[in-house]
């Protein structure tokens, strides 16, 4: 039931006049109580502009007319479209981000379990079954740990590349139906979120950074990678707010004795993964009059410190940008992307491929020639 009551017996009465405003909620009474409300069913299906129209008619003399319009007004709601951003958490052993519309949830990365994903989306008033898609960066254990039993569980569709999509199904989700694939470079919608896709060097089949695009501003998300490229600094330069990695700080790297000498080759090579000062000087790079957020991510637990990271940021004269250092253990707070954005494609290249309702999933084959058994 609705919270919009009246404290009149006449029910009756008031249904009666609101006959010539059609479309407009029926009262109903709570004989527990003595109450009277609007029923939640039907104000679903009312029409606030049918009713405005009526507005300009003579209105009744009766009083009881007069408290069912007040009523009307007072229950009329107009809120904001919210874009916002939540880090679930992130750092060397899973990482796992919301973003989030009116109209759409979608999660960037599945890298722990299932139960904790579950967890950490509810204790941030999520439920995991409303979720509109998964976007898979690439396919390590630390961005995909949950992800079978979570989208078997909820039956939460897939967005990913075709080379990533193979090598997942490869594994363990080779009868998974709910599979969107894209071209790295494409540009797709769901539903009022627009997703650019783009190439970033790491050891991983395809490996995938996103901006997101809603009406509301743009949200970057550039994690794993051993350099960024031109196309990445370009792509980025129009963001609201940012996920960036900033892996290890390369003193404590090189002077950490559990690795081997050719892991911190990789982790330093073009294909491995971003330092503070790399992070930084990316960062500086973009900084403008649009970049108002970063977030920090995929910091090393072994080899690198929330204050190292934020340091090396604030020694690029990055002093006018709020900064948060997201964490492995803890959901961060919901930023909130405020400032409009246009989008930075005109056009749409490569879309997803979808597998359509109706195309039997017997014989359903996506571009690469898999097949559904």
């Amino acid at each position: 039931m609705s919270a919009c009551r009246f404290h009149s017996n006449s029910v009756t009465e008031i249904n009666r006049h609101r006959r010539s405003f059609s479309g407009t909620p029926k009262l109903q009474r709570n004989h527990l109580e003595g109450k009277i409300f609007f029923s939640r069913s039907t104000w679903r299906h009312f029409r606030f502009s049918r009713f405005a129209n009526t507005l300009t008619r003579p209105a009744p003399s009766n009083p009881l007319f007069l408290c069912y319009v007040i009523g009307i007004r007072s229950r009329v709601r107009f809120t904001k479209p919210v874009f916002s951003l939540t880090v679930l958490g992130s750092g060397s052993a899973g990482n796992c981000s919301l973003i989030s519309t009116g109209e759409c949830r979608l999660l960037v990365d599945a890298g722990f379990s299932a139960r904790q994903i579950t967890h950490r989306l509810e204790s941030v008033g999520v439920r995991p079954e409303s979720l509109d898609g998964i976007l898979i960066t690439h396919e390590h254990n630390d961005h995909v740990a949950g992800l079978e039993i979570f989208c078997r569980r909820f039956c939460v569709p897939i967005y990913a590349n075709p080379l990533t999509a193979e090598t997942l199904r490869h594994r363990s989700l080779a009868d998974f139906p709910n599979w969107n694939l894209f071209a790295t470079g494409a540009v797709f919608s769901v539903k009022d979120i627009e997703v650019q896709s783009f190439y970033v060097p790491h050891d991983a089949v395809d490996p995938t950074a996103f901006v997101f695009t809603a009406e509301e501003g743009s949200i970057g998300f550039l994690t794993d990678l051993g350099y960024a490229p031109k196309l990445a600094v370009e792509r980025l330069r129009q963001v609201d707010a940012l996920v960036v990695e900033t892996n290890h700080d390369e003193r404590m790297l090189q002077e950490d004795t559990r690795r081997p000498w050719s892991v911190k080759q990789r982790i330093l090579s073009r294909h491995g993964h971003l330092s503070n000062d790399d992070a930084a000087k990316l960062v500086a790079s973009i900084a403008g009059h649009r970049l108002r957020r970063v977030v920090l991510g995929h910091l090393s637990r072994d080899c690198n410190r929330a204050d190292l990271a934020l340091g090396a940021m604030r020694r690029c004269g990055l002093h006018g940008i709020d900064l948060f250092c997201a964490e492995q253990n803890n959901v961060s707070p919901t930023f909130v992307v405020s400032s409009p954005a246009p989008s930075t494609v005109g056009e749409e290249i490569n879309p997803v491929r979808r597998q359509s309702d109706n195309e039997p999933r017997a014989h359903g084959t996506f571009d690469f020639g898999w097949q559904f058994g």
